[in-house]
């Protein structure tokens, strides 16, 4: 089951207090200095860690980045690329590879 939260855009001191209060679970932050990883990788953590907690939270910040509060407050930093890209965008890849990883947790095909 996949949950959406938002919160109203804005500087990320602030918007980091807002994330803060949302987040539980296992957190992971998608941000440029995190770890990049293949998606089988990522099936692994997202299968190991649903185990051992109830939640497993993305954390996709604005346009300005995550704040410093909010990545040290993540149980595992993650990054796509060492590319910038929108946050909308961030989204979609997210679902994808969300997908993609439960797909090869599960034993079945996915596109290469």
């Amino acid at each position: 089951r996949f949950e959406f939260s938002e919160i109203g855009e804005s500087n990320p001191e602030k918007e980091g207090n807002e994330i803060l209060k949302k987040i539980s679970g296992y957190t992971v932050a998608l941000c440029v200095e995190g770890k990049e990883i293949p998606s089988e990788e990522l099936a692994k953590l997202i299968e190991k860690k649903s185990f051992d907690y109830s939640k497993i939270t993305f954390i996709i910040g604005g346009s300005d980045g995550l704040s410093e509060k909010v990545k040290t407050a993540a149980d595992f930093k993650l990054s796509f690329s060492p590319m910038t890209f929108p946050h909308q965008l961030a989204r979609v890849m997210l679902l994808e590879q969300t997908y993609r990883a439960m797909k090869i947790a599960a034993g079945e095909r996915y596109h290469k």
